[in-house]
């Protein structure tokens, strides 16, 4: 039901008790469903006048029906008809961990659920809790407490910012559409019962005002999608939080001078934040969290990342890329982590390495690697990262010994997971990334082989409105980029979606884009796969070294898919939210037209522009430049 006390959300009751909150409207949609408010399935929208609070929601195809049941149990469940099976087959279900669980964490706690599935529960800022023997019995329905005994109201508090999370309860909460962010910190700050605040729709530059009063029920964290939390402290608190902050802003303003000094080319705007900076010291913190959004990014020495990796031995060397060498190393807490060192002779630079660390710093999801850190000594660049240790996917599906270990469900689930990580840049952060260079030496594997998307050199953001952009820069790897791109320097969202395509059919076959098939010149993988899958030969397709057995119908499911996302046209192409749903469901797929880069009308291969200075080596990144 919707709860119409304070900001209206939708809540479950079980006995009259809450059971489970999704996240709020936030200007764009329910986060009830994922990837609902712009998929060709659903339309949910809510209106939210002085009088009333309304849901309203309807399926486009009048083919797809869509069942919901609430379990007695509490469990709700979305089912969709799956005509072929003459049956019921489930796409959606909550609660579906602990942190959904109204309350988890009790009063002012904080859920985390890792991508391990175990369930932490932290205090907000100024908290600590209230039973520290039942919590360290994993008992955390007790909650926390303000940590020190002065007032938090008139003696010189402040709020401190949790990044990315579900807000709290909004029944006890108040909502202004016309305030912005900061006029609802001043009101915030004016009232002593308000606890926290936080934009009410981020799709208006972070509009409309939510103020808490008293305690805050049911935070969790969210790794994509998330809003900030703005949490009142006491002037303890905040001033620990300050020096935190403090040292934090001036290890991402050293990186930015140095980079700034060593670039070529720099952007007006990092520019003006640099020389602003040091004319005015008190407004660094500021515009720093204007372009880092308050990321805390370690600025490792040298010396420690020669003891990591035994001064870059050859032992430790992971591979090699157009960035330059990858080194394994192991630093002194003993956290085994992958560094990243820029060549002195690569075609990439300062302008990658920045985008880097501005960029994925800002990131958080499941299906991302992370970024840990950046060395900067004299000519040294470097990024570290995570250590994954199963390495790159392509380390698996284009070699024949590793190639038997990957089942099909195994390989289902990592374009399951890739699918969502792509998703997340496109549509759940609110930064709206294209990555530009997906490839499967671009997808790293950790050791329960869960994908993880890396290498955000070559990304772009787009702002909430834009579609398309044009660069005289084409980077990337033949045999991944879209047409438009290659050849007219058009990149867009479906420029990643021709690329998911393609990892999609290589991750199937076992193959390379970029081989010989010669079968009717099908000179790619791509023309050999459109051929055999006309033909109703999806099964010669398959990995012929892939363990067995598999689903037939999944994988000439998955085919179809991969086919859809390598058509020619972008508009016929799907988006990530499209995708997302048809590899959890059964529905019928549209028909693909003829893929790109195939025979053309007059039985020619299109042309691309030719390749110069490419790396025929995957391990990272491949760099080239179009006419």
């Amino acid at each position: 039901m919707i709860n119409p006390s304070g900001f209206p959300h939708l809540t479950l009751y079980k006995n009259q008790v809450p059971l489970w909150q999704p996240s709020p409207y936030n200007g764009v949609r329910l986060n009830v469903i994922p990837a609902i408010g712009q998929s060709s399935w659903f339309n949910f929208s809510i209106i939210i006048d002085a009088n009333e609070a309304v849901l309203l929601s309807n399926v486009f195809n009048s083919s797809i029906y869509v069942r919901g049941v609430v379990q007695e149990s509490g469990i709700v469940q979305l089912f969709t008809w799956v005509e072929k099976k003459s049956e019921w087959v489930t796409f959606f279900t909550k609660p579906e961990d602990q942190c959904d669980y109204y309350g988890h964490c009790g009063a002012n706690g904080n859920c985390h659920s890792d991508s391990m599935d175990q369930i932490e529960c932290n205090c907000l800022p100024g908290f600590t809790p209230k039973s520290p023997n039942d919590w360290s019995m994993r008992d955390s329905s007790g909650g926390c407490i303000r940590k020190n005994q002065e007032s938090v109201c008139r003696n010189g508090e402040g709020f401190v910012k949790v990044a990315d999370v579900k807000v709290p309860d909004t029944s006890v909460a108040s909502f202004d559409k016309n305030k912005t962010l900061r006029e609802c910190e001043s009101e915030c700050l004016r009232n002593c019962s308000c606890t926290a605040y936080a934009d009410a729709d981020f799709t208006r530059g972070g509009r409309g005002c939510l103020m808490w009063y008293g305690d805050l029920m049911d935070t969790r964290e969210i790794s994509g999608g998330g809003r900030d939390l703005y949490v009142r402290v006491d002037a303890l608190v905040l001033a620990e939080f300050q020096k935190k902050g403090f040292l934090s802003r001036k290890k991402v303003l050293a990186t930015l001078i140095v980079l700034v000094s060593a670039a070529a080319v720099i952007s007006p705007v990092v520019y003006f934040v640099l020389v602003k900076n040091k004319r005015k010291g008190s407004e660094v913190g500021k515009e720093l969290d204007r372009t880092t959004k308050d990321q805390e990014l370690p600025l490792l020495d040298i010396t420690t990342i020669k003891a990591a990796t035994d001064d870059f031995a050859s032992a430790n060397k992971l591979g090699q890329g157009g960035f330059g060498p990858v080194y394994k190393g192991r630093l002194a807490s003993g956290q085994e982590v992958a560094v990243k060192r820029l060549s002195k002779s690569s075609g990439q630079g300062c302008q990658e390495f920045k985008n880097e660390v501005m960029l994925i710093a800002k990131l958080q999801h499941r299906n991302l690697v992370r970024l840990l850190g950046c060395c900067i000594s004299q000519d040294e660049r470097m990024l570290i990262y995570e250590y994954l240790p199963n390495k790159s996917l392509d380390c698996f599906i284009f070699n024949k010994a590793k190639r038997t270990t990957l089942d099909w469900n195994q390989r289902f689930q990592i374009i399951l997971g890739l699918a969502r990580g792509v998703l997340y840049l496109h549509h759940d952060s609110r930064l709206r990334i294209i990555h530009r260079d997906l490839k499967a030496s671009n997808v790293l594997l950790d050791v329960a082989m869960n994908p993880k998307i890396s290498d955000f050199g070559m990304a772009k953001m787009f702002s909430e409105d834009q579609i398309q952009a044009n660069t005289n820069r084409v980077v990337g790897t033949y045999g991944y980029m879209a047409p438009e791109y290659a050849m007219q320097g058009l990149y867009s969202m479906k420029s990643d979606i021709f690329s998911f395509g393609v990892i999609l059919l290589e991750i199937v076959s076992g193959k390379r884009n970029t081989d010989f098939y010669n079968d009717n010149a099908s000179l790619n993988l791509i023309a050999h796969v459109w051929n055999l899958w006309k033909e109703g030969k999806s099964s010669n397709i398959v990995d012929s070294l892939m363990a067995q057995p598999y689903n037939s119908r999944q994988v000439s499911r998955l085919i179809q898919i991969g086919l859809l996302c390598v058509q020619e046209r972008t508009i016929d192409r799907p988006t990530m939210m499209d995708i997302v749903l048809m590899l959890g469901n059964e529905a019928a797929l549209a028909f693909p037209n003829k893929p790109a880069f195939i025979l053309n009308g007059s039985g020619n291969i299109l042309d691309l522009p030719p390749i110069a200075g490419a790396s025929a080596n995957e391990i990272t990144i491949t760099e080239l430049n179009g006419r």
